[in-house]
């Protein structure tokens, strides 16, 4: 199907997905406009969300759990007084409460509840796996039983409230609740909506989510899938490509001596003598961005500490032509 992988260089494409779309039709299409296979996405939106979603392209594959693993942003409304089975408004009507005696500064006080280190239960309908099996899927097949839900401590670092009113859905009258929330990954926000449902006693579902920001990915920066194409017919993917680096800038940097860099690219240990820091700015952090001695990108090795020395392994390589 096209290009071959080695030939493809790495990049990462800040995708704004669009509403009735998995996160693997979007590879999916990526796929067919780079014409090439190697192709990832970083992390699952359900298909009624819509934003950023980083797509991986090439050797920046092996980087998907690393941006995974970054903080996202997300914008969302939430509704008060339905409750769905799936949390959100996909899915059946469970039960309708009355919200008329619910004031605004009661609802605010159990948003603000979900701020911090929570334990945090996945909704039942979700991609996480049961012995191999998505949980939504077994949960269609009939097979709920075999599901023993467990929470997940997750971090809400903050939720910015950015409106609420009264409103009609469905000819029912609810309070709606715009707010942003920043947390780290794995949770769902479906379950936060859900959750401040539960503290009110009136039930609340979700009714949109936008994913704003996904480590350094933000929506304001992101390109749909034609604008994608219209980049690849003009030969101006470059414009609106990331490198690995540019993801990776939170990472400490190191210089290898030149002795060092072809020992270091065949999988030698190069002890502290043999490289020096470009930056150090988390000392906490083993993972480092690696460069030959002119300063060229190699990729990403691991500081280790043995036997009373220190050296650094590689990773993961990314500069192709470095292993001619």
């Amino acid at each position: 199907m096209g290009k071959n992988d080695r030939d493809v260089l790495p990049r990462i494409y800040n995708i704004k997905k669009e509403k009735n779309m998995t996160s693997h039709d979007v590879v999916s299409k990526v796929r067919k406009i780079l014409s090439t296979r190697k192709v990832g996405h970083t992390g699952t939106l359900d298909p009624d969300a819509v934003g950023v979603l980083p797509i991986c392209v090439g050797r920046a594959t092996k980087i998907s759990d690393l941006i995974l693993n970054k903080d996202k942003e997300y914008i969302c409304t939430m509704i008060i007084g339905v409750e769905t089975n799936t949390y959100d408004t996909s899915g059946e009507i469970l039960e309708v409460k009355d919200v008329k005696n619910i004031s605004f500064d009661t609802i605010k006080e159990s948003i603000m509840k979900q701020v911090g280190s929570i334990e945090q239960y996945p909704p039942i309908y979700s991609a996480l796996k049961v012995n191999g099996k998505k949980m939504c899927d077994l949960v269609r097949a009939g097979r709920a039983d075999e599901i023993e839900l467990k929470p997940r401590k997750v971090n809400i670092y903050s939720i910015d409230i950015m409106d609420i009113s009264n409103d009609i859905y469905n000819d029912i009258e609810v309070i709606k609740v715009e707010m942003k929330i920043s947390c780290s990954k794995g949770t769902y926000i479906r379950s936060i909506c859900h959750d401040v449902g539960d503290i009110l006693g009136t039930g609340a579902t979700m009714s949109n989510l936008v994913r704003s920001k996904s480590g350094v990915f933000k929506i304001e920066d992101s390109i749909t899938l034609e604008e994608l194409q219209i980049l690849k017919e003009n030969n101006k993917l470059e414009t609106k490509a990331y490198t690995v680096e540019d993801v990776l800038k939170d990472k400490n940097s190191i210089i290898l001596n030149k002795n060092a860099v072809k020992y270091y690219i065949n999988g030698g240990k190069i002890e502290s003598n043999r490289y020096k820091f470009l930056v150090n700015n988390n000392p906490t952090d083993s993972m480092v961005r690696v460069y030959t001695n002119t300063e060229e990108f190699i990729g990403i090795g691991v500081i280790n500490r043995e036997d009373g020395y220190t050296y650094v392994k590689s990773e993961k390589i990314f500069n192709i032509s470095l292993l001619n």
